[in-house]
Protein backbone atom coordinates (compact mmCIF):
# COMPACT_ATOMS: atom_id res chain seq x y z
CA UNK A 1 0.00 0.00 0.00
CA UNK A 2 1.71 3.16 -1.22
CA UNK A 3 0.65 6.75 -0.60
CA UNK A 4 3.85 8.51 -1.70
CA UNK A 5 3.16 11.86 -3.30
CA UNK A 6 -0.38 12.06 -1.96
CA UNK A 7 -1.67 15.15 -0.17
CA UNK A 8 -4.01 14.08 2.63
CA UNK A 9 -6.13 16.29 4.88
CA UNK A 10 -7.40 14.80 8.14
CA UNK A 11 -9.90 16.85 10.14
CA UNK A 12 -10.05 16.40 13.90
CA UNK A 13 -6.56 14.96 13.78
CA UNK A 14 -5.09 16.05 17.11
CA UNK A 15 -6.31 13.09 19.19
CA UNK A 16 -7.84 9.64 19.14
CA UNK A 17 -8.70 7.99 15.87
CA UNK A 18 -7.93 11.11 13.84
CA UNK A 19 -4.33 11.26 14.98
CA UNK A 20 -3.90 7.53 14.45
CA UNK A 21 -5.19 7.99 10.89
CA UNK A 22 -2.69 10.80 10.35
CA UNK A 23 0.14 8.55 11.57
CA UNK A 24 -0.88 5.71 9.29
CA UNK A 25 -1.10 7.97 6.25
CA UNK A 26 2.28 9.49 7.05
CA UNK A 27 3.82 6.06 7.59
CA UNK A 28 2.74 5.06 4.09
CA UNK A 29 4.27 8.15 2.52
CA UNK A 30 1.51 10.76 2.32
CA UNK A 31 2.02 14.42 3.13
CA UNK A 32 -0.43 14.83 5.99
CA UNK A 33 -2.31 18.04 6.77
CA UNK A 34 -3.53 17.88 10.35
CA UNK A 35 -6.58 19.90 11.41
CA UNK A 36 -7.75 20.73 14.90
CA UNK A 37 -9.00 23.53 17.13
CA UNK A 38 -6.38 23.33 19.88
CA UNK A 39 -3.18 24.81 18.48
CA UNK A 40 -1.08 23.54 21.39
CA UNK A 41 -2.18 19.96 20.78
CA UNK A 42 -1.77 20.54 17.06
CA UNK A 43 1.84 21.58 17.53
CA UNK A 44 2.57 18.53 19.68
CA UNK A 45 0.99 16.16 17.15
CA UNK A 46 2.85 17.82 14.30
CA UNK A 47 6.15 17.43 16.15
CA UNK A 48 5.46 13.74 16.77
CA UNK A 49 4.88 13.16 13.06
CA UNK A 50 7.86 15.15 11.85
CA UNK A 51 10.10 13.49 14.47
CA UNK A 52 9.17 10.20 12.80
CA UNK A 53 10.34 11.64 9.49
CA UNK A 54 6.84 12.16 8.06
CA UNK A 55 5.98 15.24 6.02
CA UNK A 56 3.17 17.12 7.74
CA UNK A 57 1.55 20.48 8.42
CA UNK A 58 -0.98 21.73 10.95
CA UNK A 59 -3.93 23.99 10.15
CA UNK A 60 -5.98 25.19 13.08
CA UNK A 61 -9.62 25.91 12.27
CA UNK A 62 -13.13 25.02 13.39
CA UNK A 63 -14.75 22.63 10.90
CA UNK A 64 -18.18 24.15 11.61
CA UNK A 65 -17.00 27.57 10.41
CA UNK A 66 -17.82 27.66 6.69
CA UNK A 67 -15.55 30.60 5.90
CA UNK A 68 -12.52 29.19 7.72
CA UNK A 69 -12.95 25.73 6.22
CA UNK A 70 -13.08 27.16 2.71
CA UNK A 71 -10.15 29.47 3.35
CA UNK A 72 -7.82 26.81 4.72
CA UNK A 73 -8.66 24.05 2.27
CA UNK A 74 -8.26 26.46 -0.63
CA UNK A 75 -4.85 27.50 0.75
CA UNK A 76 -3.78 23.85 0.99
CA UNK A 77 -5.02 23.07 -2.51
CA UNK A 78 -3.31 26.11 -4.00
CA UNK A 79 -0.02 25.37 -2.23
CA UNK A 80 0.21 21.76 -3.41
CA UNK A 81 -1.74 22.11 -6.65
CA UNK A 82 -4.04 19.23 -5.68
CA UNK A 83 -5.64 17.28 -2.85
CA UNK A 84 -5.65 13.48 -3.07
CA UNK A 85 -7.32 12.47 0.18
CA UNK A 86 -9.84 14.20 2.44
CA UNK A 87 -10.64 12.40 5.69
CA UNK A 88 -13.68 13.97 7.37
CA UNK A 89 -13.00 12.59 10.83
CA UNK A 90 -13.98 15.59 12.98
CA UNK A 91 -17.21 15.10 14.91
CA UNK A 92 -18.55 14.14 18.27
CA UNK A 93 -21.47 13.54 20.56
CA UNK A 94 -21.81 17.21 21.45
CA UNK A 95 -23.50 16.33 24.73
CA UNK A 96 -26.72 14.49 25.50
CA UNK A 97 -30.26 15.81 25.35
CA UNK A 98 -33.69 14.19 25.12
CA UNK A 99 -35.86 15.69 22.39
CA UNK A 100 -38.47 17.14 24.73
CA UNK A 101 -35.91 19.34 26.46
CA UNK A 102 -33.64 19.83 23.43
CA UNK A 103 -32.88 23.40 22.47
CA UNK A 104 -32.69 24.46 18.87
CA UNK A 105 -29.15 25.64 19.58
CA UNK A 106 -28.11 22.15 20.68
CA UNK A 107 -29.86 20.55 17.70
CA UNK A 108 -28.07 22.80 15.24
CA UNK A 109 -24.69 22.51 16.96
CA UNK A 110 -24.64 18.69 16.73
CA UNK A 111 -25.70 18.78 13.08
CA UNK A 112 -23.03 21.38 12.38
CA UNK A 113 -20.27 19.37 14.04
CA UNK A 114 -21.06 16.06 12.34
CA UNK A 115 -22.76 16.90 9.05
CA UNK A 116 -22.14 20.54 8.09
CA UNK A 117 -18.42 19.92 8.56
CA UNK A 118 -18.46 17.12 5.98
CA UNK A 119 -20.31 19.30 3.49
CA UNK A 120 -18.10 22.37 3.99
CA UNK A 121 -14.81 20.45 3.72
CA UNK A 122 -15.89 18.27 0.80
CA UNK A 123 -17.25 21.18 -1.21
CA UNK A 124 -14.07 23.17 -0.70
CA UNK A 125 -11.83 20.23 -1.60
CA UNK A 126 -13.60 19.07 -4.78
CA UNK A 127 -11.82 21.43 -7.22
CA UNK A 128 -8.46 20.18 -5.93
CA UNK A 129 -9.51 16.53 -5.68
CA UNK A 130 -10.24 16.72 -9.41
CA UNK A 131 -6.49 17.28 -9.85
CA UNK A 132 -5.49 14.41 -7.56
CA UNK A 133 -4.34 10.84 -8.20
CA UNK A 134 -6.97 8.23 -7.27
CA UNK A 135 -8.66 11.05 -5.31
CA UNK A 136 -10.94 10.11 -2.47
CA UNK A 137 -13.08 11.39 0.37
CA UNK A 138 -13.43 9.22 3.47
CA UNK A 139 -16.14 10.13 5.98
CA UNK A 140 -16.82 8.91 9.50
CA UNK A 141 -20.27 7.69 10.43
CA UNK A 142 -21.22 5.50 13.40
CA UNK A 143 -23.30 2.56 14.60
CA UNK A 144 -25.61 5.29 15.91
CA UNK A 145 -26.58 6.03 12.30
CA UNK A 146 -28.42 2.68 12.33
CA UNK A 147 -29.55 2.29 15.93
CA UNK A 148 -30.15 6.04 16.63
CA UNK A 149 -27.72 6.09 19.56
CA UNK A 150 -28.32 5.73 23.28
CA UNK A 151 -30.57 7.89 25.48
CA UNK A 152 -29.92 11.55 24.77
CA UNK A 153 -27.78 10.80 21.72
CA UNK A 154 -30.57 10.98 19.20
CA UNK A 155 -29.20 13.99 17.38
CA UNK A 156 -25.77 12.39 17.19
CA UNK A 157 -27.33 9.34 15.55
CA UNK A 158 -29.41 11.52 13.24
CA UNK A 159 -26.39 13.54 12.12
CA UNK A 160 -24.34 10.38 11.52
CA UNK A 161 -27.17 8.92 9.45
CA UNK A 162 -26.84 12.08 7.38
CA UNK A 163 -23.13 11.35 6.94
CA UNK A 164 -23.97 7.86 5.65
CA UNK A 165 -26.34 9.32 3.06
CA UNK A 166 -24.15 12.27 2.01
CA UNK A 167 -21.34 9.76 1.43
CA UNK A 168 -23.43 7.91 -1.13
CA UNK A 169 -24.72 11.16 -2.64
CA UNK A 170 -21.20 12.54 -3.04
CA UNK A 171 -20.07 9.26 -4.58
CA UNK A 172 -22.80 9.56 -7.22
CA UNK A 173 -22.01 13.22 -7.81
CA UNK A 174 -18.25 12.78 -8.16
CA UNK A 175 -17.89 9.42 -9.92
CA UNK A 176 -17.56 11.10 -13.33
CA UNK A 177 -14.38 12.78 -12.09
CA UNK A 178 -12.91 9.55 -10.74
CA UNK A 179 -13.31 10.76 -7.15
CA UNK A 180 -14.25 7.92 -4.82
CA UNK A 181 -16.27 8.59 -1.66
CA UNK A 182 -16.60 6.06 1.14
CA UNK A 183 -17.25 6.03 4.87
CA UNK A 184 -16.11 4.03 7.85
CA UNK A 185 -18.36 3.24 10.78
CA UNK A 186 -16.32 2.46 13.90
CA UNK A 187 -17.86 0.40 16.67
CA UNK A 188 -16.78 0.87 20.27
CA UNK A 189 -13.19 2.09 20.02
CA UNK A 190 -11.09 2.55 23.14
CA UNK A 191 -10.45 6.31 22.97
CA UNK A 192 -11.20 9.38 25.07
CA UNK A 193 -14.57 9.60 23.32
CA UNK A 194 -15.70 7.31 26.16
CA UNK A 195 -13.65 9.03 28.88
CA UNK A 196 -16.71 9.77 31.01
CA UNK A 197 -17.83 6.19 31.52
CA UNK A 198 -14.26 4.87 31.52
CA UNK A 199 -13.40 7.07 34.49
CA UNK A 200 -16.64 6.64 36.46
CA UNK A 201 -17.69 3.08 35.61
CA UNK A 202 -14.68 1.23 34.14
CA UNK A 203 -16.31 -2.15 34.72
CA UNK A 204 -19.29 -1.13 32.58
CA UNK A 205 -17.01 0.12 29.82
CA UNK A 206 -15.03 -3.14 29.86
CA UNK A 207 -18.26 -5.14 29.74
CA UNK A 208 -19.13 -3.62 26.36
CA UNK A 209 -16.71 -6.12 24.83
CA UNK A 210 -19.28 -8.81 25.68
CA UNK A 211 -21.52 -7.43 22.91
CA UNK A 212 -18.77 -7.62 20.28
CA UNK A 213 -18.42 -10.84 18.30
CA UNK A 214 -14.62 -10.74 18.34
CA UNK A 215 -14.64 -10.30 22.11
CA UNK A 216 -12.66 -7.10 22.48
CA UNK A 217 -12.96 -3.34 22.16
CA UNK A 218 -11.54 -1.73 19.06
CA UNK A 219 -8.30 0.24 18.97
CA UNK A 220 -7.65 3.40 16.93
CA UNK A 221 -5.25 1.51 14.67
CA UNK A 222 -8.06 -0.89 13.73
CA UNK A 223 -9.82 2.05 12.11
CA UNK A 224 -6.73 3.84 10.80
CA UNK A 225 -5.54 0.84 8.81
CA UNK A 226 -8.86 0.65 6.94
CA UNK A 227 -8.79 4.39 6.23
CA UNK A 228 -5.26 4.09 4.85
CA UNK A 229 -6.41 1.26 2.58
CA UNK A 230 -9.36 3.31 1.30
CA UNK A 231 -6.98 6.21 0.65
CA UNK A 232 -4.73 4.07 -1.52
CA UNK A 233 -4.88 2.89 -5.10
CA UNK A 234 -5.55 -0.60 -3.73
CA UNK A 235 -9.15 0.56 -3.17
CA UNK A 236 -9.48 2.08 -6.65
CA UNK A 237 -12.75 0.24 -7.41
CA UNK A 238 -14.48 0.90 -4.09
CA UNK A 239 -16.91 3.80 -3.80
CA UNK A 240 -20.24 4.61 -2.11
CA UNK A 241 -19.53 2.06 0.62
CA UNK A 242 -19.74 2.30 4.40
CA UNK A 243 -17.39 -0.15 6.08
CA UNK A 244 -18.29 -1.33 9.56
CA UNK A 245 -15.22 -1.55 11.81
CA UNK A 246 -16.62 -3.00 14.99
CA UNK A 247 -15.63 -6.61 15.33
CA UNK A 248 -19.14 -7.68 14.39
CA UNK A 249 -20.75 -5.37 16.96
CA UNK A 250 -23.36 -4.13 14.49
CA UNK A 251 -24.91 -7.61 14.30
CA UNK A 252 -25.13 -8.08 18.03
CA UNK A 253 -24.61 -11.39 19.84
Amino acid sequence: MKLEGKIAIVTGATSGIGFEVAKHLGEHGATVILNGRNDEKGAACLKELTDKGYTAEYHGFDVTNEELVSQHIKAIGEKFGKIDVLVNNAGGLGGRSRFEEMTTEFYRSVLALNLDSVFFASRAAIPYLKKGTHPTIINFTSNAAWNAGGPGAGMYGTSKAGVHTITRALAKDLAEYGIRVNAVSPGTIDTNFHIGIKSTKPEVFASWANNIMLGRLGQPEDVASVVAFLASGDAAFITAETIQIGGGQALGI
